[in-house]
């Protein structure tokens, strides 16, 4: 395992909410004070069901999953521009869009690019919400080669207390 001096590449992986806009944050903060280059990371998860989507007695017209697909993907590049703007100069930075399940998505780009860290903020669920949604950053951290940092949302948890 590298040490902290050695991290010169960092996935975040991010969606949009308030959780990754910590967490990006705190990604650059500490990618600008190692010296290390950025990838954002956004994962569409696949639509499942039907071809498309429409409730008939609302008298909605159809979004065919080819639609969808390509409505998240747009959705994708305008948060990753978004959130690169705001960081725009300090580091390198590079984006990437995936479409299927988050974790497997994050590990994998994980691989490909070569990270030496991923960051990624929690919703900090607990109780029956973390059983219905899982928790994305759990399994990242069992699965990961390298190691993950985990911006937790202070807010929610001192909600919750």
């Amino acid at each position: 395992m590298k040490t902290l001096n050695q991290i010169t590449k960092i996935l975040i992986a991010i969606e949009d909410s308030q959780y990754s806009e910590r967490a990006a944050g705190y990604g650059f903060d500490l990618a600008e004070k190692l010296h290390a280059s950025v990838a954002l990371l956004h994962v569409n998860e696949v639509p499942v069901g039907t071809s498309y989507i429409a409730d008939p007695m609302l008298n909605e017209s159809q979004v065919v999953l080819p639609d969808l697909i390509q409505l998240q993907d747009e959705s994708s590049k305008k948060l990753l521009d978004r959130i690169s703007e705001v960081y725009a100069g300090r580091v390198p930075t590079y984006t990437y869009t995936k479409l299927g399940n988050p974790r497997d998505e994050i590990l994998a780009t994980a691989e490909e690019w070569g990270a030496d860290m991923i960051i990624l903020g929690t919703h900090g669920r607990t109780g029956f919400d973390h059983f219905i949604s899982g928790s994305v950053s759990e399994k990242v951290v069992r699965k990961a080669k390298c190691p993950v940092l985990i911006i937790p949302n202070k807010e929610f948890q001192e909600e919750q207390a």
